[in-house]
């Protein structure tokens, strides 16, 4: 279990603690308490399971190509990937542009299905079971593309807590509690076309918690955010794995690696290069050096290959 107790207010992380305000703590309270008492979200030592999954794109239909310029050529997003992620741990996912991340993601979510391999996440069969789930995951899409303009914040979230099949009589308490989880309770009733990039951001977490989901998916959630918006929601990412979810992170950023991962992998060309548990001590030097001295390895090795194949 992830836990070692039932009772009182999670623990925040120690770069945390400073920052978390009580009504911040208090919702996380909340939430851990239902995902501890109510049975919401089963909380699964392995949440999320790949087992050697490929992904490849091909051209489009050939009158396409006599419109554009588009390369003949498969991409290879996957190759043989395997991954495992924990109840109560974060995931960071690191590599350069091109590399799979968010391929990996939409997979996970079941947006885009496998060529091959097999995706577990949360017990259920990802290509035979894909609606149990997509009960399981919460997807943070932090665009403002992904929500409407002209509704504020507060009603925005209302309607995807019906859209997502939250029961009617707990909507409006799931909603102020994320609205607390995520600081922007202040902002609630403002429209969202008035909203910063760092408020769609939390408004994108908050969404995916709605429906307490036992896996979180963060697709560089610290893109384009000031200093203030991005420690906040690095206390967010933490809270929600401390509260039994399974949190699988994008991210370009060694610091934010550093400061709320568990478990760090290395996409490089569709293929997990390097692993490593982070611990309590790894810096954003670290991880920086983890990232280079592997990338550097791995085109080393491509170049090796490409030339014996020639």
């Amino acid at each position: 279990m992830v836990f070692g107790h039932t009772a009182g207010p999670p623990v925040p992380p120690v770069h945390a603690r400073a920052t978390l305000s009580n009504r911040e703590r208090n919702g996380w309270a909340y939430i851990r308490w239902q995902f501890l008492c109510n049975g919401a979200t089963q909380l699964i030592d392995d949440a999320v399971i790949l087992e050697s999954v490929d992904k490849t794109f091909r051209s489009r239909p050939g009158w396409w190509k006599w419109i554009g310029r588009e390369s003949a050529l498969p991409t290879v997003a996957l190759r043989h990937v395997s991954l495992k992620g924990g109840a109560g741990r974060v995931v960071v996912v690191l590599g350069p542009n091109g590399s799979g991340k968010t391929t990996l993601l939409k997979i996970i979510s079941t947006m885009l299905l496998p060529d091959r391999g097999r995706v577990v996440v949360a017990g259920a069969d990802a290509a035979t079971d894909a609606g149990q789930v997509r009960k399981s995951v919460g997807f943070a899409v932090a665009n403002e593309r992904s929500f409407f303009a002209r509704l504020t914040g507060r009603e925005n979230l209302e309607f995807f807590a019906a859209l997502e099949d939250v029961p009617r009589d707990e909507r409006q308490a799931r909603v102020e509690q994320v609205l607390q989880v995520t600081g922007l309770d202040d902002a609630a009733d403002r429209l969202a076309m008035k909203y910063s990039s760092g408020m769609f951001q939390r408004l994108g977490i908050a969404r995916a918690l709605l429906k307490r989901p036992s896996v979180l998916l963060l697709d560089e959630p610290s893109r384009s955010l000031d200093p203030g918006a991005t420690e906040h929601l690095w206390d967010t990412v933490r809270q929600s794995a401390d509260a039994g979810a399974a949190v699988v992170l994008t991210t370009h950023h060694f610091e934010e690696a550093a400061a709320v991962a568990d478990d760090i992998v290395l996409l490089q060309h569709g293929t997990i290069v390097a692993r490593r548990q982070a611990g309590l001590r790894m810096s954003a030097a670290d991880v920086r050096a983890f990232y280079f001295d592997h990338v550097r390895e791995a085109q080393t090795a491509l170049a090796t290959c490409t030339g014996a194949t020639r």
